[in-house]
């Protein structure tokens, strides 16, 4: 609706005029007026006029203004009909809408412009028959049309009553229109001049307007009417929600400019902005920050952005933290090194025992270290079975060496963006954990332990092993990238140290960078040691019996060692220690006193029954029974391999969840055996008539590898000719269908294992000799090796 002081404001050459409407006695009185057959036309541009309503229209043309002067002269009726094309301003005949609306001129007023102001109200349709006369102005001859009585019946009332609530609402919606309008609106009773007086003030296009003049049905017409209101309040409701928007929006930004210039006002009272003095104060901690010139410059234009940003900018925080963490990184600032190479060695000492190859490279480092002043630190690996110190050792390292330390742990990361970091234009970027190490520690020289460097993880979202290739490689490491950082950094002063439990599920490429430092299985005798150093001292602590004076022997310890653990580390010992350190702690809680020495007895009491036992051994010496001895990651262990005969056709079954190389470890054994029969106490026919079974025990562990190609064979051989392995007899190697014995890996954690296990020989490759003298002798005191190199030796020393 376009209400203006209740009434339309006519933009057909005219200055708005404000118009109070005619009572409806007045506004329904065509019938008395005799309407003439020819009548002079006034054209209008941008209106439609209806019956009843009353407009104010400034005339401006020639031809207008003589039709108005000459029909006020008169009887004062004129035709009123709207240009169907408003640009026009010389109208023709063909411009001229057919039906119209006569008006009679209520008041015409000369204007001081010269121009004619006249203030007319619709009266009667009609529709032109034909044009008698176009000059002076247009004159036509008309016809007129009668108005049909308002409908009676309870359909149309609805629909008048609907228009005149969607006018209200529109009213309601439209801050420019008067509120009285609708007190106007809700006075009309006369259902006819309600739909003329709605349509004239409809804000719609004026080809509408002209086709609700010239429907003859009252009920078709304010159908239509209904129509094109409820489209316009939909317009009007939309509007007013986006001018409500952003009246909100308006209020909100001048509401925060003015807490911002409260806030600026606080501010300067207190002595200036918290972010301008945080910038200065990052101004003045660079000047003494030893940094390369790349580093000084990128700082410099990050706190010249910093100073131009507003801190509620969204970029200011990532430009705040970028420079942060260059302020945060110890570009050059290293800690001393300790050159004092017998101290080095006595803290290594004390903080573990044995571990003699690894004290040695870690002294060869700190010498050349000494001599030469600086160098490229070397990429460590240890690798060996869980338990055995290598996390602690790097803390160990640090410590003698005078250096800070850092542990970061890499299973199960997938991420390479968790080593070189993220784009600082992603949400929640933050450098990679090397940079991040750093930059805790606050050195560029720290002892840093990459832990489980074998657990990488590797899918589709990414591999951190090949990130890890520039950080590992000595000769790229010195210009590593960070994406968050932005600038090359220089990590060859760190001294990394990689932990590993299996060198195979390190990636070649990353494993080539890496100087691989093998740590084997502790001995029994080492487990003492370390237990009496480390173990029980530090349990009794955290039990709360520092203060205790009771005692665990030697013999107690090796007993605890030999029948309640099998590991080639000393974790699982550690925790039986820690079951006798509780039932010690409760027996002092309850009776306050302690026995002075811990005997087996007491042992026995506080664990239960022995869970390992040698005389498996002893019980499983039957023919075609062998003791094998094997590596797996967490050390060596032994296994028995045995095989049966049963009738048939020399078949060969394989049992014991076998891999491909152990299964083909016995068929090269069986094929040497059948090829050889002669030169061996065995019937071949008897081998042809019979199939021989393999069966490993433990089927749910998973077995591989050709170091049983040895043992597979003696146990074929001795079930063939029914002849017992010789008892507390071990043995290990890779056998080819030659009868040549090859040497096999993982010598010391097999011999070990069979220290552990009680067994009195072993057979070995003549070429594994060189490991077993690496091996500290005391350690495997008792042992009778036997160095073998092709398989009639083995058969010769194992059956009895």
């Amino acid at each position: 609706m376009s209400f203006e002081n209740f009434l339309l404001q006519p933009e057909d050459e005219m200055d708005f005029l404000p118009i109070i409407p005619l009572n409806e006695s007045e506004q329904d009185d065509s019938s008395a007026i005799e309407i003439p057959d020819e009548i002079a036309l006034l054209p209008l541009r941008n209106t439609v006029l209806f019956p009843g309503v009353v407009l104010p229209i400034t005339v401006g043309r020639d031809k207008s203004i003589n039709a108005v002067n000459d029909a006020y002269k008169a009887d004062k009726l004129i035709g009123v009909v709207a240009q169907k094309d408003s640009t026009v301003e010389d109208p023709t005949v063909k411009d001229l809408e057919n039906v119209g609306t006569v008006a009679k001129i209520v008041k015409q007023i000369k204007m001081p412009d010269g121009g004619t102001t006249i203030i007319i109200q619709g009266k009667s349709r009609f529709t032109i028959e034909a044009i008698t006369s176009e000059t002076p102005y247009f004159r036509a001859k008309i016809n007129k049309l009668e108005e049909e009585e308002s409908p009676k019946d309870g359909d149309f009332d609805a629909y008048v009553a609907t228009i005149k609530d969607l006018a209200t609402e529109i009213i309601q919606l439209s801050p420019n229109i008067p509120t009285e309008a609708s007190i106007i609106l809700k006075n009309i009773e006369n259902p006819s001049f309600l739909i003329h007086f709605v349509s004239s003030n409809l804000n719609t296009d004026i080809k509408e307007k002209q086709k609700l003049l010239e429907i003859n049905n009252l009920r078709e017409r304010a159908d239509i009417l209904m129509q094109l209101l409820q489209k316009e309040l939909q317009f009007a409701e939309l509007k007013n929600k986006v001018t409500n928007k952003t009246r909100t929006e308006l209020d909100k930004q001048q509401r925060e400019y003015f807490l911002q210039q409260q806030l600026k006002s606080i501010k300067d009272e207190l002595g200036g902005d918290t972010n301008t003095q945080e910038i200065k104060e990052m101004q003045k901690k660079a000047e003494t920050k030893k940094w390369p010139a790349s580093a000084k410059e990128a700082f410099k234009k990050g706190i010249e952005k910093l100073e131009r940003m507003h801190p509620s900018t969204p970029d200011y925080s990532v430009v705040y933290n970028h420079v942060d963490l260059m302020l945060d990184l110890p570009w050059d600032d290293t800690t001393e090194d300790s050159y004092d190479l017998k101290k080095a060695k006595k803290t290594l000492d004390t903080d573990h025992f044995g571990m003699n190859k690894i004290k040695e490279r870690i002294l060869e480092y700190l010498a050349v270290l000494k001599l030469k002043g600086d160098m490229k630190s070397p990429i460590l690996c240890f690798v060996g079975p869980p338990g055995i110190g290598k996390t602690s050792l790097g803390r160990s390292i640090a410590n003698a060496i005078g250096r800070k330390y850092v542990r970061l742990s890499l299973g199960g990361m997938h991420d390479e963006s968790e080593i070189r970091g993220h784009r600082k234009t992603y949400i929640g970027a933050m450098p990679g954990r090397i940079l991040q190490s750093l930059r805790k520690v606050k050195s560029s020289n720290p002892v840093m332990i990459l832990d489980e460097i074998d657990k990488v993880g590797n899918d589709h979202r990414g591999d951190p092993s090949s990130a890890l290739l520039e950080v590992l490689d000595p000769e790229q490491n010195n210009t590593f990238y960070d994406n968050y950082l932005e600038l090359e950094y220089d990590l060859s002063k760190v001294l990394f140290i990689a932990t590993a439990n299996n060198l195979q599920n390190i990636q070649p490429a990353l494993r080539d960078r890496l100087e691989i430092i093998d740590l084997s299985g502790y001995a029994v005798e080492e487990k003492v040691e370390i237990a009496k150093r480390h173990l029980v001292p530090r349990q009794k602590e955290l039990h709360g019996l520092k203060e205790s004076s009771f005692k665990i022997s030697d013999k107690v310890l090796e007993r605890l060692i030999q029948d309640y653990t099998r590991e080639s580390g000393v974790r699982e010992l550690d925790r039986q220690l820690a079951s006798v350190m509780r039932y010690q702690a409760k027996q002092l809680a309850m009776e306050n006193k302690l026995k002075a020495n811990i005997g087996t007895d007491d042992i026995e009491k506080i664990l239960g029954k022995p869970r390992y036992s040698n005389e498996l051994y002893k019980t499983a010496n039957i023919a075609g029974v062998t003791v094998g001895l094997a590596w797996t990651y967490v050390g060596g262990d032994i296994l028995f391999i045995e095989a049966s005969l049963s009738d048939g056709k020399g078949e060969l079954k394989l049992t014991g969840n076998l891999g491909n190389v152990m299964k083909e470890s016995a068929s090269t054994a069986l094929t040497y055996l059948l090829s050889n029969a002669n030169k061996f106490p065995m019937d071949k026919k008897l081998i042809e008539k019979k199939n021989i079974h393999i069966h490993v025990p433990e089927g749910a562990v998973p077995k591989d590898g050709p170091s049983a190609g040895i043992t597979m064979m003696t146990a074929i051989a001795s079930a063939l000719t029914n002849k017992k392995v010789k008892p507390f007899l071990a043995m290990t190697g890779e056998i080819t269908l030659r009868g040549q014995v090859l040497p096999v890996g993982g010598i010391k954690e097999k011999v070990l294992a069979a220290k552990r296990a009680g067994l009195k020989e072993v057979i070995l490759c003549w070429q594994n000799e060189k490991d077993v003298q690496e091996i500290e002798s005391d350690f495997i005191k008792g042992i009778k090796f036997h160095y073998v190199k092709t398989m009639s030796q083995v058969l010769e020393i194992a059956l009895t």
